[in-house]
């Protein structure tokens, strides 16, 4: 089966742009994605940050929804401890009954956002350290998607409007084994983040697969992963481009507070320190960078190791016209929208 390609987009806003800006930027993407064919278009949640706009991607969703076709939309995903598992139903029932057949709804535990601001969402609500409320919400989730809670649950007899004739399909998110694991004991589709671990997801994936019980929902596991991927005309100008993603990572794991993307001059004065440098090696395990023969190599190798026919491609560049082309590059080399 030819490899499948698909789009996480985190709305990443460049030094001297705005949030507003990127907002635009990932509706124009979206567009051009549905143009050249690629499946589904998933919209990340971030909160407090100064360099990714995506705060809300239920709401973006509608709108990248109404100016697409054919391409899935979808969360990538929704913080969900930070909500009420039936709103979030409600919410996505009325995705799936504005855009039926095409929404994606995938959900991950971790904040999204700084601890102070996590404080600030939970408005004094002590559950986000739970480790047992989190599968509980899991399950509430996808019984109020299903008309299927169960006898004795205290919410049974209460729908999530609008109900419809179709339901999203839920994914849940993760960058280790314990999202696995979960999505394998309710039977729902898995997507590793080996864009924020490229540690051992190879194995969760296999994990992920053997230990799946088919559910009402799904019969067979579905697996997926996510990793940064830049795609340039020559593997040295891949490589100049992703100097800014790869500074501005470096700096959100070492001070927590990045700032928005920098240039590649920026990046380029930052990486002159021999310290940078050693870091920004270990960056790179977590994307692949280079012209489209070798992104192509380098994505059909994940494939075979994850055990995946589909891959959601991360692409964060300074230049939004780069990223755009980083884009169409790969779909043409996989030949996919043809």
């Amino acid at each position: 089966m030819p490899l499948r390609l698909s789009v996480l987009d985190q709305s990443p806003i460049a030094k001297g742009r705005t949030p507003a800006d990127a907002v635009r930027e990932t509706l124009e993407l979206a567009q051009l994605c549905d143009r050249l064919g690629y499946v589904r278009y998933w919209l990340a949640e971030h909160h407090g940050s100064e360099a990714l706009a995506g705060s809300t991607p239920e709401v973006l969703i509608t709108r990248v929804a109404g100016l697409t076709e054919r391409i899935r939309v979808g969360s990538g995903g929704v913080m969900l401890p930070h909500y009420s598992a039936y709103k979030v139903a409600e919410n996505f029932r009325m995705l799936e009954t504005l855009f039926p057949g095409r929404i994606d709804l995938g959900v991950g535990r971790a904040p999204g956002s700084d601890q102070r601001t996590m404080r600030i969402l939970a408005d004094g609500k002590p559950n986000w350290s739970s480790a047992d409320n989190y599968p509980i919400q899991v399950r509430d989730l996808v019984a109020w998607l299903s008309d299927a809670l169960p006898d004795g649950h205290a919410g049974r007899g209460v729908t999530a409007q609008p109900v419809g004739e179709s339901a999203p399909d839920v994914w849940l998110l993760g960058s280790s084994d314990d999202s696995a694991a979960l999505a394998a004991h309710f039977g729902l589709p898995f997507c590793f983040a080996h864009f924020i671990n490229p540690d051992g997801g190879d194995g969760v994936t296999r994990a992920y697969r053997s230990h799946f019980r088919p559910s009402a929902l799904h019969a067979e596991p579905m697996p997926l992963m996510a990793m940064g991927v830049l795609c340039a005309e020559t593997d040295a100008e891949a490589d100049l481009l992703a100097k800014s993603r790869d500074v501005w990572a470096m700096r959100l794991r070492t001070t927590g507070n990045p700032g928005p993307i920098p240039s590649v001059e920026e990046a380029l004065e930052a990486a002159r320190d021999p310290r940078v440098e050693t870091f920004l090696a270990s960056m790179r395990r977590r994307s692949l960078v280079g012209s489209p023969r070798t992104v192509r190599a380098g994505l059909e190798e994940h494939a075979a190791r994850y055990q995946v026919d589909e891959i959601m491609v991360v692409t964060i560049c300074f230049d939004f016209e780069k990223r755009k082309r980083s884009y169409e590059l790969i779909a043409e080399e996989f030949g996919i929208g043809g």
